[in-house]
C-alpha cells in the first residue's frame, strides 16, 4: 500500500514538472512570436541607453502615422527580453504608439530559462529603477514622441509596473498585467496617474493582492481599475496568442487588449 501511494507520488511529481516544463518552454520558444516580428512593415531599432555606469539595450518601434505619437515603456516578464514582449511593441505601433522594451538584463548572460529569472530576481531595486528612468528619458526625447508617457508590464513586469507608477511623476498611466500588487501606503502615496490592472481568475498568487491595493488607492484618492478575466491564466496575454491557445486565454488576450486600448485613448 505504502509502495503504491509512493509510486504515486511520484507519477504526480513527474506529471507537475512535465506540466513546468511545457510552460516554460512556451515562454521561451516562440517562433510564432518572430514570424510576426519578421513581417511587420513597422520600423525597429536596437539602441543603447546610458544608465548611471552601466549601458543598458532597448528595442523601439515606431508607428506609421504623419504625426508626433505618444510613447509606451513596456517591461518585459521575468523570462526577459522575448520576442513576445518584442512583438507587444510592434502591436502598440501598429495602434499609434511608439513603444521601448529596455532589457534589465542587459551585460548578462545565462543557460535557460531558468537562469533568467534566477538573474531577474536577483537584480537590485535601484538598479531596475535606475534603468526605467534612463529608458524614460530616452523615451521623452525621442524626436517623433509627443511628450506624453504610459508605462505597462507583464508577469513580474506587471509587479515592477506598479512599482514604477509611485516613482516616475512624469507617467499618464500605468497598465499593470497580472503582476502582485502593493500592500503598503508607501508604495502607492506617490502615484500620480491612473493604474489600470488586468488579471486572470486561475491566478490566486496574483489576485489575492487585488482587495489590499484597492483599498490602499481609494484611501490615498488614487484610481486603480483592476479587471479580472473569467477561465484565463497567469500570463494569459503572452498565451492567448499561441496557435495552441486555450479559448479562455485568447479571449482574455482579446478583450484585455481592446479594454487596454480604450483606457490609452482616454488617458493619453
Amino acid at each position: 500500500m505504502r509502495q503504491r501511494y509512493a509510486r504515486g507520488r511520484f507519477l504526480g511529481a513527474i506529471l507537475v514538472a512535465i506540466i513546468m516544463c511545457d510552460l516554460l518552454c512556451n515562454a521561451l520558444a516562440q517562433d510564432w512570436a518572430k514570424s510576426r516580428l519578421n513581417n511587420s512593415p513597422r520600423h525597429g531599432d536596437w539602441v543603447d541607453i546610458k544608465s548611471g555606469e552601466r549601458t543598458i539595450k532597448a528595442f523601439v518601434v515606431y508607428p506609421e502615422r504623419k504625426d508626433k505619437a505618444p510613447v509606451v515603456l513596456v517591461i518585459h516578464e521575468i523570462f526577459g527580453l522575448t520576442d513576445w514582449v518584442r512583438g507587444v511593441c510592434d502591436q502598440l505601433a501598429e495602434n499609434g504608439a511608439i513603444a521601448i522594451v529596455p532589457d534589465l538584463l542587459s551585460g548578462q548572460t545565462f543557460e535557460d530559462v531558468d537562469g533568467a529569472r534566477k538573474a531577474i530576481s536577483g537584480l537590485p531595486k535601484e538598479q531596475i529603477k535606475s534603468d526605467l528612468d534612463a529608458a524614460s528619458d530616452y523615451a521623452l526625447k525621442i524626436p517623433a514622441g509627443n511628450g506624453a508617457l504610459a508605462v505597462c508590464g507583464f508577469c513580474w513586469g506587471g509587479g515592477v509596473t506598479f512599482a514604477y507608477a509611485n516613482e516616475n511623476p512624469k507617467l499618464r498611466a500605468a497598465y499593470s498585467f497580472y503582476g502582485t500588487a502593493p500592500d503598503d501606503a508607501s508604495k502607492v502615496a506617490n502615484i500620480s496617474c491612473p493604474v489600470f490592472g488586468f488579471y486572470a481568475e486561475n491566478d490566486e498568487r496574483v489576485d489575492v493582492t487585488i482587495p489590499k491595493a484597492e483599498e490602499l488607492m481609494k484611501a490615498a484618492g488614487k484610481k486603480y481599475e483592476p479587471v479580472i478575466y473569467k477561465g484565463a491564466t497567469h500570463g494569459f496575454m503572452r498565451e492567448g496568442e499561441m496557435p495552441n491557445a486555450s479559448e479562455a486565454n485568447t479571449k482574455a488576450s482579446d478583450d484585455a487588449s481592446a479594454c487596454w486600448s480604450t483606457r490609452w485613448k482616454e488617458s493619453r
